[in-house]
């Protein structure tokens, strides 16, 4: 599979903004740089085989790419919040 230089920004930088959004959304702050970018790469990843699961369709796009990607890292985030908290007790709560 070959891909091109522009493709690869792309990705990252949809994957950052959606892993800083999913970080303001789950935790009340980002997950510095590396941490958001993971994040959102693994939530659209998420995001992109979910959705269709479930019947939704974004569209097609940067916008729907980083509204997917967000979702599947709130997913994600939360998911990684109830197992390192045993239950979730206090997810949500702003540090």
């Amino acid at each position: 599979m070959q891909m091109s230089t522009e493709s690869l920004l792309i990705i990252l930088l949809v994957g950052l903004i959606a892993g800083w959004l999913a970080g303001l959304i789950v935790k009340g702050s980002g997950l510095g740089l590396i941490g958001d970018m993971a994040v959102g790469i693994v939530g659209a990843l998420i995001g992109s085989w979910l959705l269709p699961q479930l019947g939704i369709a974004l569209g097609s796009g940067v916008v729907a790419a980083i509204v997917s990607a967000t979702i599947g890292a709130v997913i994600l985030l939360v998911i990684i919040g109830l197992v390192r908290r045993g239950g979730g007790g206090g997810l949500f709560r702003r540090r």
